[in-house]
């Protein structure tokens, strides 16, 4: 299966069903609909599409990581930085860093590769898996992300986007 919507019912939590609970809470979002985006070059080919004018955008990348202790976590960048795994490991006090199983990354933050998210973290806080932000983040007015599946994107406010993870129980470590 793909991460596009059209199989959104056989995830934990559907993209369906986190938008709606953003609409419950009061979460204000701008959602786009596109075709399936599963890499960074694949979301830069839409971004003139994909925009929120007069805002400072903040466009992701993220990473699903595992260290030799079997800990889980997610890495969300900003999508144009280099990544060094094992500079990132030091950063974080971590073990040797490498990329969790796509089983893994079903498991415990319910997501396929190609849709992984911080919105993820709905599931990955259930799951044990820490949450790590680029403290770039804290800079934009808007950030852009999957909603658990790559065919959709959503805009949201920085504020909006820490409300959503008070809400959750989400804990963001800024790097």
């Amino acid at each position: 299966m793909d991460a596009s919507s059209l199989y959104q019912d056989s995830l934990p939590t559907t993209s369906d069903a986190l938008l709606a609970k953003l609409d419950d809470w009061d979460i204000p979002y701008v959602l786009y609909n596109h075709v399936p985006l599963r890499t960074v070059e694949d979301a830069k080919s839409v971004e003139a599409e994909l925009s929120v004018p007069g805002e400072t955008a903040f466009r992701i990348k993220n990473l699903y990581l595992r260290d030799r202790k079997k800990r889980n976590h997610l890495v969300t960048l900003e999508q144009d930085r280099e990544i060094d795994l094992k500079a990132l490991a030091g950063e974080l006090g971590l073990g040797n860093l490498s990329f969790g199983s796509a089983d893994r990354l079903l498991e415990n933050l319910g997501i396929r590769p190609g849709a992984v998210s911080p919105l993820a973290m709905v599931n990955g806080v259930e799951n044990g898996v820490t949450f790590y932000m680029d403290a770039a983040a804290q800079e934009a007015d808007v950030i852009y992300m999957h909603p658990l599946v790559n065919d959709r994107t959503i805009a949201m406010k920085r504020a909006d986007l820490m409300r959503w993870f008070d809400r959750i129980g989400c804990v963001v470590n800024w790097i």
